[in-house]
């Protein structure tokens, strides 16, 4: 009964890694304490995920948007890049709560939505990636 969002890098091997959805935050606010200085002047993929839950467990990922951030000299967003990046994580939200009942019997949809974009700021991944994404964002924690 309810929503949440991940994200997760996806390193230069395609392997991915979950980045704290605080961090990221604390980087769009562009907190001098929270910089990512493996990463100054890069551009990196990355997947922004938001999946229904039901009792806290995640049953259906609603949005995955592969997208990537640019970070400049310092380790921080890039400015001028920022304020696209904060249009893509709120773009990625549900439009409105989703509703289940405790009687509902919900099965885990263990897919991605087939959502493409444009090709300068979106990338798409690989089976394997997508793979990756699914065993994560389904794995008991």
């Amino acid at each position: 009964m309810g929503t949440a969002t991940w994200i997760f890098i996806v390193n230069d091997d395609d392997s991915i890694q979950r980045f704290p959805l605080t961090k990221y935050e604390r980087l769009i606010e562009r907190d001098p304490n929270e910089r990512l200085p493996q990463y100054a002047n890069k551009r990196v993929r990355y997947i922004l995920i938001a999946a229904d839950l039901v009792n806290r467990v995640p049953v259906e990922i609603l949005r995955a948007q592969f997208s990537y951030l640019s970070f400049d000299s310092d380790g921080l967003f890039d400015r001028a890049k920022l304020k696209e990046e904060i249009k893509l994580y709120i773009d990625i939200l549900p439009p409105a709560p989703i509703i289940r009942y405790p009687w509902d019997i919900v099965e885990p949809k263990l897919s991605l939505p087939q959502e493409r974009h444009n090709e300068n700021d979106k990338w798409t991944p690989t089976p394997e990636i997508e793979a990756a994404i699914i065993n994560a964002a389904f794995e008991s924690d």
